[in-house]
């Protein structure tokens, strides 16, 4: 055995874990216990969301309805299961490498992975406290950005050029990166009406995703432009300030509370007048301020550069593209969906690592980000 560490040592020897009472402990002396005699298995969860959540939302059945049928899980509720699928997929471990708001984040902003999560605890704090299905609320939210391509909202113009209908993350993470998931109609229904500007959701708990989605990133992203130094949170509008505080911790239990409160008293999702008109003067905030100043616009512009010129490569040399992205349509349609699916899953990294190597991009040509010249 090669010389180790003593902390290397010391974790090799729980390899086997601890024997003990004819069972295998994580740890060598016995925790707590748990008075159960049998496993608490999906048909008594389903049975508990039956009995317990609020008329109106969404109920767990058996496997789901999926386009392709599958038998019920022993375990887990179908909802359970779309959350666990996005969890592990290549698509939702990317988004730790895409764009929230600044290319090249330092170590304390947000990613787009980041966001997710925050969306989650957000959504799950709503719909439990409106006796929603929590779990849904979370897949949708886990789900809602994995059809963002490297660069943030900036690879949406990028693409749009190329599609006849468009580019939209909601849609597309839902109708493209995620359909060999199988997930629920439900929570597909979600991912992909979650943007304020599609279609209302058809379940309460999309609709709770598409204010949690919004509250989380006004906060958050202020909160992120205050610590680079873009913003002054002295500067906030009076409105905001005196509704929902300045940090991000007061605005989201301003918000939250605020849609709790308002489905309580009319059963819709929503928020009385003055907390939203708060919100939307934050969301206005950081559209003049941080989404729309010209060092954003510059990596923007830059982003939809590199992006526009990897499709175009791509388009024109499909057999360059990996296997199982290479179309089966060798039309010019074809092979510029093909194209434009396989740069919208790559990383921010990737994707300007991959324009300097194959297409000779010049470097300073990159989007800078915040300690790179933005």
């Amino acid at each position: 055995m090669p010389d180790l560490q003593p902390r290397a040592i010391a974790w090799a020897e729980t390899m086997a874990g601890h024997h003990g009472d004819g069972q295998v402990r994580a740890h060598s002396e016995p925790g707590g216990r748990l008075q159960v005699d049998r496993p608490v298995l999906r048909t008594q969860r389903e049975e508990w969301e039956a009995a317990h959540l609020r008329p109106g939302a969404a109920l767990a059945v058996g496997a789901g309805d999926r386009a392709i049928r599958e038998e019920p899980d022993p375990e887990r509720t179908c909802f359970e299961r779309d959350r666990d699928r996005i969890v592990h997929s290549p698509a939702f471990r990317r988004l730790a490498g895409k764009t929230q708001v600044v290319v090249f984040p330092n170590d304390h902003q947000r990613t787009r992975l980041t966001h997710a999560l925050e969306v989650a605890q957000v959504a799950t704090s709503i719909a439990r406290g409106v006796g929603a299905n929590a779990t849904l609320a979370e897949a949708i939210a886990l789900g809602h950005d994995c059809g963002h391509g490297p660069g943030g909202h900036a690879s949406e113009d990028a693409f749009d050029a190329f599609l006849p209908d468009g580019y939209d993350h909601g849609p597309w993470g839902a109708d493209v990166v995620l359909t060999g998931l199988n997930l629920c109609a439900q929570t597909l229904d979600g991912i992909r009406n979650h943007s304020w500007s599609r279609p209302v959701p058809a379940t309460v708990e999309g609709e709770i995703v598409s204010w949690a989605d919004r509250i989380a990133y006004c906060a958050h992203d202020l909160e992120d432009a205050a610590a680079a130094g873009i913003v002054d949170l002295d500067s906030l509008p009076a409105q905001v300030a005196e509704v929902a505080g300045r940090t991000r911790r007061a605005q989201l239990g301003t918000f939250v509370r605020a849609v709790i409160g308002t489905v309580a008293r009319t059963g819709e999702v929503g928020m009385a007048a003055e907390p939203a008109s708060a919100l939307a003067a934050l969301r206005a905030f950081n559209y003049e301020w941080i989404y729309t100043r010209p060092d954003s616009l510059a990596q923007s512009e830059a982003v939809i550069a590199v992006l526009h010129a990897l499709v175009e490569y791509y388009a024109e040399h499909p057999l360059a593209l990996p296997v199982a992205f290479i179309p089966a349509d060798q039309g010019p349609q074809g092979r510029v969906r093909a194209a434009v699916t396989y740069v919208a899953g790559m990383t921010d990294r990737f994707a300007f690592e991959t324009a300097v190597d194959l297409l000779g991009w010049n470097p300073d040509r990159l989007p800078k980000g915040i300690g790179r010249g933005a």
